[in-house]
């Protein structure tokens, strides 16, 4: 069995990722696909050879209550349409966790069910909050799936500041999906998947 990394350097080295994420210029981002709960960019990865996406809306509700839905715990598979299993299997000092979930196929099968080890990572940014994840190559994979691998990814949510109720939720996803899959379907299923994230999140918090 592989050995767990140590929780505190990784959670550092992972939090200084995502803030460098969060300054990369706006130029160097190209819109892939505009809703009218989020908007979706990307620009290619520096971690693998598909794309680092940024997706970004504004979400009626309080940044805790936000990050409660999105982070590992109860929330998150009961509104999540893309998640269909979700265990912790360690958990560490100052908001830290390994979890093991599973995700349902997508565009009609052609992406088969993906099984994914993070470890997640949450805590305070400015006025809000970061919750953020990596994958590990940690423990055998469940039969029927394939293991994939996201490299840093995180969402930062920041109260508005002349609307407090409500937040900006800005997400960093790279998720490498691994097996034989045209790079064409995966860049489809990515942008959908962000921007349906948004809606089906809004309409868990009203709920």
């Amino acid at each position: 069995m592989d050995l767990l990394p140590s929780s505190a350097p990784l959670a550092r080295k992972l939090r200084n990722t995502l803030v460098r994420y969060h300054r990369i210029r706006d130029s160097e981002w190209r819109v892939a696909k505009k809703t009218k709960d989020a908007t979706v960019w990307r620009k290619p990865s520096e971690e693998f050879s598909g794309y680092l996406y940024k997706a970004q809306g504004v979400v009626e509700d309080v940044t805790n209550r936000i990050v409660d839905h999105i982070r590992p715990g109860p929330y998150r598979l009961d509104w999540d349409s893309l998640m269909t299993t979700m265990d912790i299997i360690e958990t560490f000092e100052e908001n830290c966790c390994v979890m093991r979930y599973t995700t349902a196929g997508q565009l009609w099968n052609i992406i088969a069910p993906r099984e994914f080890v993070d470890f997640s990572y949450t805590t305070s940014y400015e006025d809000g909050l970061l919750t953020c994840g990596i994958s590990l190559d940690y423990g055998e994979v469940r039969p029927n799936f394939v293991r994939g691998f996201n490299h840093p990814c995180g969402w930062f949510c920041i109260p508005l500041k002349d609307y407090p109720s409500h937040s900006l939720l800005t997400g960093y996803i790279q998720t490498e999906l691994r097996g034989m899959l045209p790079q064409s379907a995966v860049d489809t299923a990515m942008s959908s998947t962000l921007a349906n994230f948004y809606s089906d999140l809004k309409k868990a918090l009203k709920t």
